[in-house]
This record gives C-alpha cells, structure tokens and sequence, in this order.
C-alpha cells in the first residue's frame, strides 16, 4: 500500500538527500536539486525553496 507524505516531509526527505550526496562530491549542486526533483516529485514551488535553502545554508545545517 502506498503512504502519501506531506510536500513538507518530501521536501525534507530531499534535503536530506541532497546534503549526503554533496557530501560524496562528484555533481553539482544544480544537478543533485535537479534529481532530487524528479526523485521526490518536488512542485516547482519546492525546487525554489531548495534553491533558496542551499542559497542560504553552504553547510547543510538546519535552523
């Protein structure tokens, strides 16, 4: 049975994603925002977020 997660907790997933996979190098940042899009089916109002949260947040740290 498939479970439907909140854009919230996908967007989370993503991130998460995201900062392991820069962590092995190799793919840009625009790259990885770009699979994990597609990956976690991310709006285009998420990519953005994404964007703007890496922006912002160099080191993968939450606040």
């Amino acid at each position: 049975m498939t479970t439907i997660m909140p854009a919230s907790e996908l967007t989370r997933k993503a991130i998460a994603w995201i900062c392991e996979k820069r962590e092995e190098g190799g793919r840009t940042l625009p790259a990885l925002i770009e699979e994990a899009a597609a990956r976690f089916n991310l709006s285009p109002l998420d990519v953005e977020f994404l964007q703007r949260f890496f922006r912002e947040n160099q080191d993968c740290q939450v606040r």
